[in-house]
């Protein structure tokens, strides 16, 4: 392929996501060659213990206690934000001053406030920005969203999306960083940041949301004190598309025995098509002009060359897994770098944002918040 480009990332973070986005660089240029190449070559975080074993895990030579000195490196090209989201935004305009690319895990902010200035400062800056919305890069849900696109569903009338997780059953789980509200998120913004992407890249922008919200164990021990849980353990929704299709969504981290669990199912005028985590490499998919002898929902295996996002990968029958999402958006990222076309950006991220900051206000207020509510009332918006 000739000359590569090599592009030169700085991980911000050292936990789950910082190792997760470490392997994908590695792993992204054996399943999908590019002429474009990340090459992760420092590592941050605030434990120099811990942040030293995790840069050495990954196979990164040098690591930081400090994000700022990461930025500042003349060998960082692209800054990789992997820490928890209410630091976010900080980070995000201090690479976009020094002028450094930025991929961001997901969500982009808390609220949307956050969210909008970090969108603002690299679009003043000019440069590329992507969010971590990974699970779009999985073959089924990216053939389900191109199912949608192509009209074989009809008109689409109802969009449901589910995420349980049994993060927070736990009642002895002590206090840190995920029950502040203002460091961590809500659930709605922490598991609901993917479904309503998903939704929204699927169906369009989502007009206005009523949502209700439980915190079931409300304090939680924090080093011998009791501390106020800030953030919800379950949240639903009805929402509402600017197309006029409807929908539900439902995120819990409090759902025994459901590690990770999403399922998305989308009904259109023609047809119906219906995704389940668990089953991360099928689809069921059923049309009104099926056989009526074969009535009912078909198992689809989403390995096929011919489907989206299975280039490089496996042969049928062998399947793809979590790391297959977070490779494929690194091997798009590298093949769209040159053209500045990142995707999905910061200004998806800004929109799901919104979304959440409307969910959470319709939970305070208990009525239907429109999403417009919360972008106008931003200053400069």
């Amino acid at each position: 392929m000739g000359a590569k480009k090599e592009l030169r990332v700085g991980i911000v973070g050292y936990g789950m996501m910082g190792r997760a986005h470490a392997y994908a660089y590695r792993a992204a240029p054996l399943i999908r060659p590019s002429s474009v190449v990340f090459t992760p070559v420092v590592m941050s975080g605030r434990n120099a213990e811990a942040v030293a074993k995790a840069s050495e895990d990954c196979g990164i030579e040098t690591w930081v206690t400090d994000w700022r000195q990461l930025i500042e490196r003349s060998d960082v090209d692209v800054v990789d934000v992997c820490t928890p989201p209410g630091t976010h935004s900080a980070i995000i305009e201090a690479a976009a001053l020094a002028g450094k690319d930025v991929f961001c895990e997901k969500p982009l902010a808390t609220n949307y406030v956050d969210a909008r200035s970090a969108l603002d400062a690299v679009l003043a800056s000019g440069i590329r920005h992507a969010i971590g919305f990974n699970y779009r890069r999985l073959p089924a849900v990216s053939l389900m969203a191109e199912m949608v696109a192509s009209g074989e569903l009809g008109e689409i009338h109802l969009w449901r999306g589910t995420w349980l997780s049994d993060e927070f059953v736990d009642p002895d789980i002590t206090f840190d960083w995920r029950f502040d509200s203002m460091m961590g998120g809500s659930t709605i913004c922490d598991l609901g940041s993917h479904l309503i992407d998903m939704a929204a890249w699927m169906l369009g922008p989502v007009n206005e949301v009523s949502a209700m919200s439980s915190t079931f164990v409300r304090t939680r021990d924090d080093a011998g004190r009791s501390r106020n849980v800030e953030v919800d353990d379950a949240s639903s929704a009805l929402v509402r598309f600017s197309s006029g299709a409807q929908g539900t969504m439902e995120v819990a981290r409090a759902a025994p025995r459901r590690p990770c669990d999403f399922t998305i199912e989308v009904n259109g005028s023609k047809g119906t098509v219906m995704f389940a985590y668990a089953q991360l490499n099928e689809l069921w998919v059923g049309n009104t002009d099926d056989d009526v002898r074969l009535y009912g929902l078909r198992r689809v295996r989403t390995e096929h060359p011919s489907q989206p996002e299975t280039t490089g990968w496996w042969p049928i029958g062998q399947g793809v897994g979590y790391d297959a999402s977070l490779i494929n958006q690194v091997a798009d990222l590298a093949a769209t770098w040159e053209q500045r076309a990142w995707s999905p950006d910061f200004s998806d991220g800004a929109n799901v944002a919104a979304v959440c900051s409307a969910m959470e206000r319709s939970v305070f207020d208990r009525r239907w918040v429109s999403v417009d509510e919360i972008v106008h009332e931003t200053p400069g918006q």
